[in-house]
């Protein structure tokens, strides 16, 4: 993957504009008639079962699980027939219209904005006629697939299935109406069930290969409750991708499409879950308590869908389809190395172009600031190093929404009033906001306090991460490699590189040391004079942030290094060893032994 530094990106429109101007009521009753792939009639839901239950696929599986089970095909049959009766989706018509209805109703009251590249929708309008289609979101809020959902009947397009957690089916009435609007059901994890696998796979490919609507998941896999990319799960690429490998259809389109929170509905919850406060488990009771959120202002959202990107095209050169000619293709095979070393690679690339597509805000710049200043900053300091970082971050092809022709101090001001429960001026000086306690507190309890406010902040600066950590890592580098030898930052930058590769997206491959250099010496921080990489005279501010950047990060596998050098013991799960961290951290962090709480936890 090479980001293109000529990057041109699109621009927006506010969908939020015209149902502020005309009826709802009328918008969710409208005619809607989307252009489906070649042309195909909507399968109806039993249509589609029968498909995927008489497939050469399936049977396959049932006769073998048959003959290793020793049960008669025919319970097998109704065991899949069981399991697919659970994960279908039963979209329908007057459900998505419900949906269209009580979103925008909730999305006005919530959102000042929700802007969407038009220019996007368009490709994507057109990529749905000519190949089957696979949406690949961004995770960062459970508003995502609602959201992608109402754009997508906002703009007449083919609504997606959507692939769901089964968590999401346990919610009573909620369950079934995300059923019905589209959503089908699976379980986190299948173990070795086979037949589940067979089923599940054959429903997901049968929707592809027909074209019955565009199908929609998560490279992520969940959530990202620190709001980084995570790395990609790749069992539904692979499914999605397979009918391309065997030649059952010419070509498959992945659109990455990246959606930007200003604010992010679940940042405290986040906060709370990543120190061990359990998950709040997914109810309709829940959902209803979660109503005092309409009160609160969640700024804007930006959707950008990003250019389809063939499989075919990507396929040239790099997997040997004929290799699929030799066998049945009703038989299951495990993925041969280079197609797994391909479909990882898509993966990777897909990730790294949701990112290059998300739409920063102010606040994220303002919040790397203070997470590097956690005793507070005087206003006008923020505010002229917001500028500072500001100039960096485009020099770097940040795509930053920036108000334009708004005085500096206005958009510092404006970003702070957003996020009050965060950030608070008083005296001249911002500094975090801790919450209050009703009484006495525990040195733990008050350090819990202040590592809410901290991870909830460390969310909004995780956003920019993608646009300065390669520079980072190369500042880190420079900083402990033992002389300024570009090999010897190159070894460092290398040991860095294979230290991050699960915290970060970093692809195998790529030329990420020569982009850092790149960066690093076009915005003159340092210069590279025969095989030295030196500082410049002016680099100290540039080099000091991209440290300090990193600087959590490193300290988080410090703690964890020491406690397994100084307290793990023999035998430790993974669910012990995850608190275990986090205690020895606390113990840490009270004996004065890190400044720094945004990755300790």
């Amino acid at each position: 993957y090479q980001r293109d530094p000529m990057l041109k990106r699109d621009g927006f429109e506010d969908i939020l504009e015209e149902r502020r101007n005309s009826s709802d009521l009328k918008y969710a009753l409208r005619c809607y008639a989307p252009v489906l792939y070649k042309g195909v009639t909507p399968c109806k839901a039993n249509m589609l079962k029968n498909i995927v239950l008489q497939s050469d696929q399936l049977r396959y599986v049932i006769n073998q699980v048959s003959q290793e089970s020793g049960e008669a095909p025919d319970i097998i049959q109704e065991e899949a027939s069981v399991i697919l009766e659970e994960m279908a989706h039963r979209l329908q018509i007057s459900t998505v219209r419900f949906f269209a209805f009580a979103l925008s109703k909730a999305f006005k009251t919530l959102f000042q904005h929700v802007c969407v590249n038009e220019e996007g929708i368009q490709r994507l309008q057109q990529a749905i006629q000519e190949h089957p289609v696979v949406l690949l979101p961004s995770h960062r809020s459970y508003m995502d697939f609602l959201l992608m959902s109402y754009i997508l009947y906002t703009y007449d397009l083919a609504l997606p299935v959507i692939a769901a957690g089964m968590d999401f089916m346990g919610m009573k009435f909620v369950g079934e109406m995300l059923r019905m609007s589209g959503a089908f059901f699976i379980r986190r994890s299948f173990g070795g069930d086979k037949l589940y696998w067979a089923v599940f796979s054959e429903y997901v490919k049968t929707m592809l290969r027909n074209g019955f609507a565009p199908i929609e998941f998560f490279l992520e896999g969940t959530r990202s409750r620190t709001c980084k990319s995570l790395t990609p799960k790749l069992g539904l690429l692979n499914i999605v991708i397979e009918p391309f490998f065997k030649g059952e259809v010419f070509d498959v389109n992945l659109v990455p499409i990246s959606i930007s929170y200003e604010r992010i509905l679940e940042e405290s919850l986040y906060a709370r879950e990543l120190l061990g406060v359990p998950k709040p488990k997914e109810s309709t009771s829940g959902l209803l308590k979660a109503r005092r959120i309409l009160s609160e202002d969640y700024g804007s959202i930006h959707v950008y869908f990003g250019q389809p990107v063939s499989v075919r095209s990507l396929a040239q050169g790099k997997v040997n389809r004929s290799t699929y000619n030799l066998f049945p293709r009703h038989i299951p095979r495990k993925p041969m190395e280079e197609t797994q070393s391909f479909v990882n690679d898509t993966a990777y690339r897909i990730v790294r172009l949701q990112e290059d597509n998300m739409v920063l805000k102010p606040w994220v710049l303002m919040a790397s600031l203070l997470l590097q200043n956690l005793e507070g900053m005087e206003l006008s300091v923020l505010t002229e190093q917001t500028v500072w970082l500001r100039g960096l971050a485009l020099s770097y092809a940040a795509f930053l929404d920036w108000p334009d022709h708004a005085p500096t101090a206005k958009v510092v001001s404006s970003s702070l009033a957003l996020h009050r429960g965060l950030a608070c001026v008083s005296g001249g000086r911002v500094s975090l906001v801790v919450g209050e306690p009703l009484g006495p507190v525990t040195p733990e309890e008050a350090l819990f306090n202040r590592a809410v406010s901290v991870l909830s902040c460390a969310s909004y600066r995780n956003q920019v991460l993608h646009v300065f950590l390669r520079p980072a890592m190369l500042a880190v580098a420079m900083h402990t490699a033992a002389s300024s030898k570009k090999n010897e930052v190159y070894n460092c930058f290398s040991f860095l590189w294979d230290m991050f590769s699960n915290d970060f997206i970093l692809c195998p491959g790529d030329t990420d040391f020569e982009e850092a250099c790149y960066l690093l010496v076009k915005t003159g921080a340092v210069q590279m004079p025969q095989q030295d990489i030196v500082m410049t005279d002016i680099g100290q501010p540039t080099l000091s942030f991209f440290n300090g950047l990193l600087e959590p990060f490193l300290q988080g596998y410090q703690v964890v290094c020491r406690y397994l050098c100084e307290e793990a013991s023999e035998g430790l799960t993974e669910k012990q060893y995850i608190p275990a961290v986090r205690s020895f951290a606390v113990k840490l962090i009270l004996a004065g032994a890190f400044t720094s709480l945004s990755e300790l936890f």
